[in-house]
């Protein structure tokens, strides 16, 4: 949404009492925001240590998926669900290096834990494309992060470059999809990912 410069022009000549009554009305509404700003403002709680909480509970969320299996598609949705958690936690943290990291681990242990559950499964084109899409979102985000880092997700890059190819169905899916299994194994991915994906979507694939 957009706001007109004469209201933030009013906004701005408010009473400081007036503004603060209008955070706090908004607040109110907002649980995110809310949480954002406390994390910034008032805790002392690092972003590693969240992350570590956020770790926690999307290990208890796929030991109790795994646990209740009951198809690929349900699988995904219970993905999509994790990969909520993962994404309030970089609205209120900023932490772009554990967005990458926790969509990594998560994907890897899905995979793992999950061989057995998907082995038997014929129809999983929607569980797959969903996998590889966001092995793509973890490659992007990585990709923007200082080169230094790269390092710290060399071996789960490996670890799940390993579990893809080890799966028929996410191995063609990926083939299909322009995702090259070596940038995870061999830790290359490309300096224009970016762009490679943009033109892999433009010719309607991950959909």
């Amino acid at each position: 949404m957009t706001f007109p410069k004469e209201l933030k022009e009013a906004i701005s000549h408010l009473p400081s009492s007036e503004k603060d009554k209008l955070i706090l009305r908004l607040l109110k509404k907002d649980r995110l925001l809310t949480e954002r700003l406390l994390f910034e403002l008032v805790s002392e709680q690092t972003a590693d240590q969240r992350r570590d909480e956020v770790k926690q509970k999307l290990e208890e969320g796929i030991k109790r998926a795994t646990k209740n299996f009951r198809s690929a598609d349900y699988l995904n949705v219970e993905i999509r669900s994790m990969s909520g958690i993962i994404s309030e936690h970089v609205f209120i943290t900023k932490d772009k290096f554990g967005e990458a990291w926790l969509n990594l681990w998560m994907l890897n242990q899905i995979l793992k834990l999950n061989k057995g559950n998907l082995s038997g499964q014929r129809r999983q084109e929607k569980f797959s494309i969903a996998v590889i899409a966001r092995v793509f979102k973890v490659l992007l985000i990585i990709n923007k992060l200082h080169e230094d880092f790269f390092s710290e997700f060399s071996d789960e890059l490996k670890e799940l470059g390993t579990l893809i190819g080890n799966s028929q169905h996410l191995m063609a899916t990926a083939k299909h999809h322009g995702l090259d299994v070596n940038w995870l194994t061999l830790g290359n991915v490309p300096e224009n990912i970016a762009e490679i994906y943009r033109e892999i979507r433009k010719n309607g694939f991950l959909k």
